[in-house]
């Protein structure tokens, strides 16, 4: 019998969703031990979020500052595949997934096992998935397989329609915007996954090595969005050893520099982000090579 686990942390159930119906296949195999460990904090992280809560966490997510998870237990203390789905916040694994990813319990059950990645995000997700390389490959894990659904309804659109689902806690609650998340279809359509792994775990009794979903749009790469990722990404790091700085996580002078911060956010996204894509693209013809080698890059393992 072969042993999977997965593992997930979700507010708004669209994870689960997509957990869901990937594992929805192996649920179906009798060859197969399906068991799912749903992470949960010790102080609840609210949804919809206080829009200054959200904010104050940023520089602990950002430097993936562990928090307490509640105790859990699993049947078994090895599994033949580990499937790890999470949310990206501030262009970090969610906090409870980093915490969970530096914790005890982690070294002994990712040590030596293969693991699938699956994230469900609003469209960037490149230096997420390259810090949870970091924690895996700390953990002695190999990384697999990776999975991204991402929201459709376009950048600028799902600029405005995420921030409100997650202030709001409604996908649409404006008629002018469209709702915010993954289609239906895509997260349906995921299900793919679970039959190429199950397929894998029925065919082949040698340990998972490589990847499963070759040719099957497991990912897409923006090339627009990899420059600018790393540029926030940076600039994440800059600002969030000021923050912590200047006050504690709840206190009044951190509440002030939160609002220096977000004017600087909305500024950079308005000015800084569009005028860099455009510079990026007059320069593309010179850069093909480059931004070829990168995008196969954060394509792997499963490749676009």
């Amino acid at each position: 019998m072969h042993k999977v686990l997965t593992i997930c942390y979700t507010q708004t159930g669209q994870l689960a969703a997509i957990k869901n119906s990937v594992c929805t296949p192996l649920e179906e195999s009798d060859q197969i031990s399906l068991e799912t460990l749903v992470l949960e904090p010790e102080k609840p992280f609210p949804f919809p979020w206080p829009f200054f809560k959200f904010f104050r966490i940023f520089p602990e997510t950002v430097k993936m500052q562990p928090i307490d998870l509640k105790a859990f237990t699993t049947k078994h203390e090895k599994y033949d595949l580990i499937i790890l789905t999470y949310q990206v916040w501030f262009l970090s694994p969610s906090l409870p997934i980093a915490s969970f990813l530096q914790s005890e319990q982690a070294k002994a059950l990712f040590a030596d096992t293969p693991v699938v990645t699956i994230i469900g995000c609003r469209g960037m997700w490149l230096m997420a998935q390259e810090k949870v390389k970091t924690l895996l490959k700390g953990l002695n894990a190999k990384l697999v397989d990776n999975v991204v659904l991402s929201d459709d309804c376009g950048a600028f659109f799902s600029f405005l329609a995420t921030p409100l689902w997650m202030l709001t806690g409604k996908r649409k609650p404006l008629s002018w915007v469209p709702a915010a998340g993954i289609a239906q279809q895509e997260i349906t359509s995921a299900k793919r996954f679970g039959e190429a792994i199950k397929h894998r775990l029925e065919t082949n009794p040698e340990p998972i090595q490589q990847s499963m979903f070759g040719n099957m749009s497991a990912v897409t790469i923006n090339e627009k969005l990899i420059a600018s990722e790393r540029m926030a990404n940076h600039s994440f790091g800059i600002w969030s050893n000021i923050l912590q700085k200047i006050g504690p996580q709840d206190s009044t002078r951190r509440a002030i520099g939160l609002c220096v911060y977000v004017t600087f956010l909305i500024l950079l996204i308005l000015t800084v982000v569009p005028i860099s894509a455009l510079l990026k693209k007059l320069i593309s013809p010179l850069t093909k090579s480059k931004i070829i080698a990168q995008k196969k890059y954060y394509a792997e393992p499963s490749g676009e």
